[in-house]
């Protein structure tokens, strides 16, 4: 399952993020997103920490991108999409918020970000304040703040906060439950 309690601490950066883990393989896991631009929006990462693509080994990236597309698979299902959004943030240039390689999974759906200019309002969205994962970690932690109502917040609410580690905790271990049933390839 997820929050692995007495587990080797895993590093997405700088920051452990063991109770966020949800699923893992011996080079690489999946975690939940500390500030969702969409419900189910996940991440993987490899689990050694580096900043670049080319700086991983080609196990290392086999490994990546076999997760991620198992991964998304399960997102998929469980969100009930019907598309993905899958991105890599390769570089500070990039739009890359935290020095550690990752991909972003996005479960989508017809006319979800209608409100926000259309489909690829995501790319902006990324690229901009909402995307900037690194911040959010960085301006502490997260058990200070209120709750949300909302299990996820909504995407177009401008005031959104990161969500609570016990939000995001339960969240990791409904989709570990979930990637259980999702056949190994």
């Amino acid at each position: 399952m997820s929050a692995l309690k007495g587990a080797a601490p895993i590093h997405f950066g700088s920051f452990r993020v063991n109770s966020q883990v949800f699923h893992q393989t011996p080079l690489s896991f999946a975690l939940v997103n500390l500030k969702p631009i969409l419900p189910g929006h996940v991440l993987v990462s490899p689990r050694r920490v580096v900043p670049r693509i080319a700086d991983l080994t080609t196990t290392e990236t086999s490994d990546l991108f076999l997760t991620v597309r198992r991964v998304g698979r399960m997102v998929e299902r469980v969100y009930g999409a019907s598309s993905l959004n899958i991105a890599v943030q390769d570089g500070v240039h990039a739009g890359q918020s935290v020095p550690h390689v990752h991909a972003h999974i996005i479960p989508r759906k017809a006319a979800d970000l209608d409100h926000r200019g259309g489909t690829d309002a995501v790319y902006d969205m990324l690229d901009g304040e909402e995307g900037d994962v690194g911040k959010a970690f960085r301006e502490g932690d997260a058990t200070d703040r209120p709750k949300t109502r909302s299990r996820f917040p909504v995407v177009d609410n401008e005031g959104r906060k990161p969500r609570t580690p016990d939000e995001m905790r339960e969240e990791a271990e409904m989709l570990a439950r979930e990637m259980e049933k999702e056949p190994v390839d």
